[in-house]
């Protein structure tokens, strides 16, 4: 049992770090406005998570992302 709390633990942990990563690079996109950060590939990724909500949405799943991600903001330590 304490191994799969370890194993939960660097789940949530690692998941933490995707979000904030995630968060950075939407913030990093709207300051900059995509014009052409140094450190930064030539991706969008406003564009991109735009495209997978389109994508779901046309699946009928928006809403169940739309309560995920509503979940996962209102639930951060």
């Amino acid at each position: 049992m304490e191994i799969l709390n370890k194993i939960k633990g660097w789940a949530g942990a690692i998941t933490e770090v995707g979000i904030s990563l995630i968060s950075l690079a939407i913030v990093m996109e709207v300051l900059f406005n995509g014009q052409g950060i140094p450190f930064w590939p030539n991706i969008s990724v406003v564009d991109n998570i735009t495209g997978m909500i389109a994508g779901l949405s046309a699946e009928g799943l928006v809403g169940l992302v739309a309560v995920w991600v509503l979940y996962h903001i209102y639930n951060r330590k």
